[in-house]
C-alpha cells in the first residue's frame, strides 16, 4: 500500500544493526500506524544517517519521534514503546 503524500502522523524510528530491541520497536510502531489512518513509519539506521541522527540528538537505539503532519515533534522517548505509548503520542499529532 503506498505511503500518503502528507501523512497525519509520523512516527520515526531511529535504530541500529546491533539493537535487539528496534526489533519490538518496529513492530509496535507498524501496529500502531495499521490502526491511525494516513499514519507512517520512517526507519533511520544511525550508523548509515549519522548526520541525521546527530541532527535530531540521537543518543540511544530505538529512538522513537513522533510528529504531527506539519512536522512539529510531539512525542519523544528512548526504548520499546507499548501499542498504549505510541497510539497515546499518535493522538497528540492529530489535529484537534
Amino acid at each position: 500500500m503506498p505511503e500518503p503524500a502528507d501523512p497525519t502522523v509520523r512516527f520515526e524510528l531511529f535504530s541500529s544493526a546491533f539493537c535487539g530491541a528496534c526489533h519490538s520497536t518496529r513492530s509496535v510502531l507498524a501496529q500502531a500506524a495499521a490502526l491511525v489512518p494516513g499514519a507512517v513509519v520512517e526507519e533511520h539506521d544511525v550508523a548509515f544517517e549519522p548526520d541525521y541522527s546527530e541532527a535530531h540528538d540521537i543518543e540511544a537505539t530505538p529512538t522513537v519521534i513522533v510528529r504531527a503532519s506539519d512536522g512539529r515533534q510531539v512525542f519523544r522517548a528512548q526504548g520499546v514503546p507499548t501499542i498504549h505509548q505510541a497510539l497515546t503520542a499518535a493522538a497528540l499529532a492529530l489535529p484537534a
